[in-house]
């Protein structure tokens, strides 16, 4: 029987260290791009290691890291046998996107303003390095003796996590039987949508502008199948996902370059499209249905040489059987500590979570943060997290994790 009073007092008494442990995560940059995320794992390990824990680095071999599009990988294990039972695994990403510009505090400053930390990655996900260690210590004092609770801090989750969780599964590293994945504090997440990045490359010939005939425009040849996707675009309206807070397909054209002077004739277009899927949808036949409809606007320029090349199939998120009883055990903890109703429900973004799902394991999301991305600055200016909330998730996690190990709640799904 575990002490779940004994998980209160030991965080209520932790909350300045932990605090400090999350401000020197925050202070070392690790952005990807450009993704040279081994000094963070780093320092990430040697804080854990002053925490008493047992780091495992493994590092991703040099020539799969470049074809992930970074410069250094270390994934992070640390592994607590409680006893005989299942294997829970924790996963949250230290690599964060660059900072961009309109911050008013430094990005790697930790600065700490009315109970609000700021800085980069403070939110998605650092925090959760801090959630969780400190959820696994408050368990080492509740009496637990049963079951194993795994950390599992990678470094690619901005690059597609190909390379982070994938790669810890796939090589055998981690086999867990259930996993929870970074998320905020007001909800759980049990679904997300999938992606799918395209890359649409439109070659010509260039030519005097003068003589604009003797060539062949690509910028015309891209624009049709712009005006295509655009109007493939406005008819995702009519889908909408029976999972709450998901919403319609999306496509958004995020990047456009080409062209080589004001007075050329634009011989390459280069494009990249994001397509985002519901859970409902099979992510080999939404990749048809958009190449079908580049293709088919590309035949109205014949002279043009139109190629796609996909940069990412990311697959959505779908519960798997012991998500709703491994979601509602959680839901159960927050709503309490929250002191609000905490619920299931699915997100319109994709995650390193389906990698875990894809295996075989069911995972849900949850972690430090505020109600919503936007109230974070996620990826924008001024990111932040309210400490209360990091506080109020780790012993939402270290309840959890009691109740789900001590009765072995797994078995019963």
């Amino acid at each position: 029987m575990t002490d779940a009073q004994a998980i209160r007092d030991f965080l209520r008494a932790s909350r300045e260290a932990q605090t400090r442990f999350l401000a020197e995560l925050v202070k070392v940059p690790s952005d990807n791009p450009p993704g040279d995320c081994a000094p963070h794992a780093e320092r990430a390990g040697a804080l854990l290691e002053d925490l008493g824990f047992t780091v495992e680095r493994h590092r991703v071999p040099d020539d799969l890291v470049r074809a992930n599009g970074m410069a250094s990988a270390v994934n992070l294990v640390v592994r607590r046998r409680f006893g005989d039972g299942p294997v829970v695994a924790l996963n949250a990403h230290g690599d964060v996107v660059p900072p961009g510009e309109g911050w008013t505090k430094d990005p790697y400053g930790a600065e700490i303003v009315d109970g609000w930390m700021y800085g980069r990655g403070v939110a998605v996900s650092k925090s959760d390095f801090a959630t969780y260690a400190y959820a696994l210590l408050a368990l080492e004092k509740s009496g637990l003796d049963r079951g194993t609770v795994e950390l599992h801090l990678t470094y690619d989750e901005e690059a597609g996590g190909e390379i982070g969780p994938k790669w810890l599964l796939d090589e055998g590293i981690s086999k867990p039987d259930c996993a929870i994945g970074a998320g905020f504090s007001y909800g759980v997440v049990t679904a997300h949508n999938g992606c799918l990045h395209l890359e649409v490359e439109v070659n010509g010939k260039s030519a005097h502008a003068a003589l604009p005939g003797t060539g062949i425009d690509a910028l015309e040849a891209a624009t049709g199948v712009l005006n295509a996707l655009y109007a493939l675009r406005k008819t995702y309206g009519e889908t909408v996902s029976a999972v709450p807070g998901i919403g319609s397909p999306q496509l958004t054209v995020g990047l456009i370059k080409g062209g080589i002077n004001t007075n050329v004739v634009p011989d390459r277009i280069m494009l990249r499209l994001d397509r985002r899927m519901i859970p409902e949808e099979t992510p080999e036949a939404v990749e048809e249905g958009v190449r079908a409809v580049i293709a088919e606007a590309a035949r109205a320029f014949p002279q043009a040489r139109v190629a796609v090349r996909r940069i990412l199939l990311a697959r959505p998120l779908k519960p798997l059987p012991g998500t709703d009883r491994l979601a509602g055990i959680l839901c159960g903890h927050a709503s309490r500590v929250m002191g609000e109703p905490v619920e299931a429900r699915g997100v319109p973004l994709y995650t390193d979570a389906r990698h875990y799902a894809d295996a075989g394991v069911p995972i849900i999301l949850y972690g430090a943060g505020p109600h919503t991305i936007e109230e974070a600055n996620a990826h924008r200016a001024d990111e932040r997290l309210p400490l209360s909330d990091l506080h109020k998730a780790t012993e939402v996690v270290a309840l959890t994790l009691a109740d789900l190990l001590a009765a072995d709640l797994l078995a019963a799904s």
